[in-house]
């Protein structure tokens, strides 16, 4: 019994059946010339053009990435471009794609180049501005305060430029102990953005550089467009360290400008701004002294006012003075309250008398005294009473008869009948 036959895999899907160079270049080829023409923009990186050759090689780059696309086209097209064309120049191209299969290379086949001109690039300037205001990277909130004193800067300039000069000559003519970081990136053409990126991130990260500075002398308005470049600025934007800025002259304001801490006119006003002028703040050290020493000797003087008049008040000037007419009152009081508690006892005494001699007066001893005599009954049993009716006292009463001197006892006879 014979076996089934498998299904063929189709090429490709397994290594039992691969396909060969040829055919994977022939799809890329079919798939790449499927997408028709295109129209593209972007900044010539590099150019090249032979003598001997009727193509010329390009590579356009993209200004906010780093990105870049291989071009090709005839040698007549270069020459007869709109614009001259060198390395920095923007252009718009329209072409097709196109794979060469026999090197597998890809690149851009062009058959028009178009400049992209001044207005169109300040209407692209214009409206990143607005859309960076609308995000906040212009707020003045969001502006980092410059050192008073930085011991390292970071310069970013082009190499033995007249900004790094001016930068370095006057920074150490103001402050001579002042230190550099100086990092040399191409500050024109395709190249400027990338390398001054990779050198905002190198001294961003550098924890000894505390101020970067960013400088151009001037230039043209092409020259000055990559500061005004979307990365760049974003990335200024999220430099931790204080960035200063200063690109070109007074009418140039490059977008990086607005984005950075400090906006600086030339080179050398930005070393102005960093560095403090060694002899004006000395010069200022002196008159603060003064100013010092001048406010601290009126406010001792006027210390010494104040104490004197404290001195000079009654209460500093004799302390004793209220203490003693404190005591004189208190002791006026005291003969006072003695002389009123002394009449108040003459008056008690002499009223107490007048009552102890009416008492005197009124009293049963007194009235003894005068010949009277109390009569009391005496019972067998019970107490005495005082006899006070005859009726009271029947004969063989006995009574006691109490006198001025003593007392006496006798027996009642009866009632008298001659009284």
């Amino acid at each position: 019994m014979t076996e089934p036959e498998t299904p063929a895999e189709k090429p490709g899907k397994s290594p039992d059946n691969p396909y060969p160079v040829r055919s994977v270049s022939m799809l890329v080829k079919d798939w790449i010339d499927r997408l028709g023409t295109v129209w593209v923009e972007g900044q010539i990186a590099q150019m090249t053009v032979r003598p001997n050759s009727s193509t010329a090689w390009i590579t356009l780059r993209d200004p906010s990435a780093d990105m870049s696309l291989q071009i090709t086209c005839p040698r007549d097209l270069v020459h007869n471009a709109p614009v001259k064309l060198a390395e920095g120049t923007r252009v718009i191209m329209h072409g097709r794609p196109s794979f060469f299969v026999g090197r597998g290379s890809f690149s851009l086949r062009v058959n028009q180049i178009r400049a992209v001109g001044i207005g169109e690039l300040l209407a692209r300037i214009d409206r990143l501005r607005r859309l960076l205001d609308a995000e906040g990277l212009f707020d003045p909130r969001l502006k980092r305060p410059i050192p008073f004193l930085p011991g390292t800067i970071g310069l970013i300039t082009g190499r033995a430029s007249h900004a790094e000069s001016d930068v370095v000559s006057v920074a150490t003519s103001r402050w001579p102990a002042v230190r550099f970081e100086i990092r040399n990136p191409v500050v024109q053409g395709p190249n400027t953005v990338p390398q001054v990126v990779a050198a905002l991130r190198e001294l961003d990260a550098d924890p000894d550089v505390d101020v970067i500075v960013v400088a151009r002398g001037g230039g043209s308005f092409e020259d000055l467009l990559p500061f005004s470049d979307e990365t760049l600025c974003r990335e200024i934007g999220k430099c931790v360290t204080p960035v200063v800025t200063a690109i070109g002259h007074e009418p140039d304001n490059p977008l990086c400008d607005l984005v950075a801490d400090v906006r600086a006119a030339t080179p050398t006003d930005a070393a102005k701004r960093v560095v403090p002028d060694a002899a004006a703040e000395q010069l200022l050290v002196g008159e603060l002294r003064e100013r010092s020493a001048r406010a601290l000797r009126n406010w001792v003087r006027r210390e010494q006012h104040a104490i004197i008049q404290l001195r000079s008040r009654p209460v500093l000037a004799q302390p004793l003075a209220a203490i003693d007419a404190r005591g004189e009152e208190i002791h006026r009081s005291l003969t006072a309250a003695r002389r009123d508690v002394t009449r108040l006892i003459a008056v008690e005494t002499e009223r107490i008398g007048h009552m102890s001699a009416r008492l005197t007066t009124l009293g049963p001893a007194a009235t003894l005294a005068r010949g009277y005599a109390v009569v009391q009954t005496v019972p067998v049993e019970g107490p005495a009473a005082v006899l006070r009716s005859i009726g009271d006292a029947p004969a063989s009463t006995r009574l006691r008869i109490r006198v001025a001197d003593g007392a006496i006892t006798a027996t009642s006879e009866g009632e008298d009948e001659a009284h």
